[in-house]
């Protein structure tokens, strides 16, 4: 037996103006047949779990990798870039064929300037290339807005079940091994969806806390059910303005249909009825800094307007000037700056400068903060991550990177290429000591939590603005499903309709 291996992951975040480009993927991830199992198999993402199901399963089946493509979520991807990536990903699958199955790794948000449903688009002629016969079995993020394309493309989907995701991994081992039980003939897996008319605030998904932790025990029960295989819960990626931006739910039976109809609306009508449960409690810049003089240190400010893991730029600066103009305690923030980077270069440990960094991308996230800074050190931005993570990497580069002090001591750590704070060892492997300070700036939401709430005594998180708002109602939509709570709070949710 001989399984492919595709992946294709982009977070498209509809609200930036800028693209991401073909040349984005170069610089991260782009893989084609043995560079996959050689970059990817020894990391904690989902397509390392697709090699080791494969080689777990009880009878012998060769994992055939054949593409993998992912860079950070920024701007939807540009039509060039797109049918770029398709193309390569197509001649690499015909050129593999005869395949016996398909293990598929789309992340569900992605948006391509021509296809805002980017994913259903090349699950569908993958399809179109292997036939109706061969199992295609995928893994999904939860932020995925899912799509009839999606569904109907493959025999069964899989989304991660932690926010952060620490379990890509075994979920992708887990895919493995459904596609082992489907091609022995011990299961024939039969995939259900609902799509029910709520928006979940980004601030209510964390899936360790309340409300979602409520929401996935009942999902959890669910697997006790015979003939149930899995089941997912779609979070939804609110900053991806496309039709099926939303909620949604997926349950993969053994062959009933019915069962998987009945467990998808039972998760569905669970959250509509605690709709408003998963509306955020939005705290502003100012609230959060005065609780942050009484509360204990270190604490974590999660930065929601500036979301780098959901496309924002890196380099907002507006906790960074409340910060400065009456300092809670010592304080750290990091931000992307190339610019101020190179700037500095040929300085040396101890010098001083006066720098104009940040608020460069656009004006949603700040101005520009001017003052003088003592350079601390010089680094080359790579680092590790041994532990499961949110994204699954183990080996990261933000580029040449300066670490800065101001005068009132907030340490600036200034970056040439985006990265979003999944790890601590983003902090340590450039002489930074989180228990040094009263504050530590993380641009998330939830992404950060696992690798900071370790070394934090408290963690808030900030209504910023920005093109990751938390507050969905400041974002201008002109292609979501409409009504939608809570963007829409006084509807008829016509229950009927939310079968895919």
């Amino acid at each position: 037996m001989r399984v492919g291996i595709l992946a294709l992951l982009h977070e498209s975040n509809t609200f930036i103006s800028e693209p991401t480009t073909f040349e984005a993927f170069e610089r991260d991830w782009l893989f084609t047949g043995e560079q996959v199992r050689k970059q990817i198999a020894d990391t904690h993402h989902e397509v390392a779990g697709f090699f080791k199901g494969l080689e777990d399963y009880e009878q012998a089946i060769t994992a055939v990798p054949l593409f993998a493509a992912r860079t950070t979520p920024y701007g939807p991807i540009t039509e060039e870039a797109f049918s770029q990536l398709v193309e390569l990903l197509l001649t690499e699958l015909k050129k593999a064929m005869p395949l016996d199955g398909l293990l598929v790794a789309p992340h569900g948000a992605t948006v391509s300037e021509a296809f805002p449903d980017a994913d259903g688009y090349w699950l569908t002629r993958v399809r179109e290339v292997v036939g109706n016969d061969i199992p295609i079995i995928g893994t999904l993020d939860p932020h995925a807005n899912l799509s009839t394309d999606m569904v109907k493309s493959c025999n069964a989907l899989i989304a991660y079940r932690s926010n952060p995701h620490l379990d890509q991994f075994k979920v992708g081992r887990d895919a493995a091994l459904m596609m082992g039980n489907t091609l022995a003939g011990k299961i024939t897996p039969m995939m259900s969806a609902a799509l029910p008319p709520v928006a979940i605030s980004i601030q209510k998904q964390e899936t360790t806390a309340e409300p979602c932790l409520s929401l996935y025990k009942v999902a959890n029960e669910q697997l006790s059910q015979p003939n149930v295989l899995s089941n997912s819960v779609m979070l939804g990626f609110p900053y991806a303005d496309v039709e099926e931006m939303g909620s949604a739910f997926i349950v993969v039976t053994n062959n009933d249909d019915q069962l998987g109809e009945d467990l998808v609306l039972e998760l569905s009508d669970y959250l509509w009825e605690h709709r408003e449960k998963f509306d955020g409690d939005l705290l502003s810049i100012d609230e959060c800094l005065e609780q942050c003089r009484t509360l204990d240190g270190p604490i974590c400010l999660l930065d929601m307007g500036d979301n780098v893991g959901g496309g924002s730029t890196a380099d907002g600066t507006l906790l960074l000037h409340a910060i400065e103009d009456d300092p809670p305690g010592k304080s750290f923030i990091c931000l992307y700056d190339p610019e101020t980077v190179e700037q500095l270069n040929g300085l040396s440990p101890g010098d001083s400068a006066k720098i104009t960094v940040g608020g460069k991308t656009d004006d949603l996230h700040g101005e520009p903060w001017t003052g003088d800074v003592k350079i601390i050190g010089f680094y080359d931005g790579k680092f590790t991550e041994s532990k499961p993570r949110h994204g699954g990497m183990t080996h990261c580069d933000q580029g040449p990177t300066v670490v800065v002090e101001t005068d009132h001591g907030t340490t600036i750590m200034i970056t040439s290429r985006r990265q979003f704070p999944f790890s601590i060892s983003q902090l340590t492997t450039f002489d930074i000591q989180p228990s040094d300070y009263h504050i530590l700036v993380a641009k998330g939401v939830n992404a950060p939590i696992a690798a900071y709430q370790p070394v934090c005594n408290n963690m808030l998180r900030v209504n910023t603005p920005g093109v990751t708002t938390a507050d969905m109602r400041h974002l201008h939509y002109e292609n979501r499903r409409d009504p939608l709570y809570p963007l829409e709070d006084d509807f008829d949710p016509q229950r009927t309709t939310w079968l895919v």
